[in-house]
């Protein structure tokens, strides 16, 4: 059975799926990048308002998703098999109150994106913006970070800086005084921060590449 709340959660599951946030499905397949955002499920004087058929037959044709599979996605909403993970642009990383002081997602602010099969609580996802982490990461593309994996040698990174600065980048080395960070893009400069100007380090679980 169809219902308001699980033909929305398979269209986030969808999303999710191809490493988008909603808006950025919604451009994927040529519409509007509100189309699918949670402010466009209600109405002003609240009622449910559900997606079009257009809008879904182009996301499906855009993702290259069949229609069972997007009934199975549904069927998937239905038995909670998905998860609401918190969704911060990259550029907004940067800004105080996001987050605590051990990296874990904190205060208000943030959207959401459904994705399924995560372990770590403390997950949250983040919408990459502008070329600098091109070809790996491109302006749209959404990463899982988690703030409780383990770290080592090769791992993709998201390191705060004690200055609000926020980068993704390779841990190429760390010890007790400098971690050296290797960049995704070759037209930018490898990095290496004292230990002291870290604010904290998030490994990179997933993406959309």
């Amino acid at each position: 059975m169809l219902t308001h709340e699980t033909i929305w959660a398979a269209l986030d599951a969808l999303a999710a799926r191809q490493g988008l946030s909603a808006s950025a499905l919604a451009k994927k397949a040529g519409l509007d990048a509100t189309t699918f955002n949670r402010s466009k499920r209600v109405t002003a004087d609240g009622r449910s308002r559900w997606p079009s058929t257009e809008s879904v037959a182009k996301a499906l044709e855009a993702t290259g998703v069949s229609f069972d599979d997007f009934v199975g996605l549904v069927s998937g909403a239905r038995q909670g098999r998905m998860r609401a993970l918190p969704l911060l642009g990259f550029a907004q990383a940067g800004a105080g109150g996001f987050f605590d002081d051990a990296g874990f997602p904190a205060g208000s602010g943030w959207d959401e994106v459904r994705f399924p099969d995560v372990s770590d609580e403390h997950s949250y996802a983040l919408e990459i913006s502008g070329d600098s982490m091109q070809p790996l990461y491109r302006d749209g593309d959404v990463i899982i970070v988690s703030p409780a994996a383990p770290l080592r040698r090769g791992d993709r990174v998201v390191v705060r800086t004690t200055d609000g600065e926020v980068l993704a980048k390779e841990l190429k080395r760390r010890t007790p005084k400098t971690i050296e960070l290797k960049s995704l893009n070759p037209a930018h400069a490898d990095r290496v921060l004292k230990a002291e100007e870290i604010a904290w380090m998030a490994r990179i679980m997933w993406s959309s590449q």
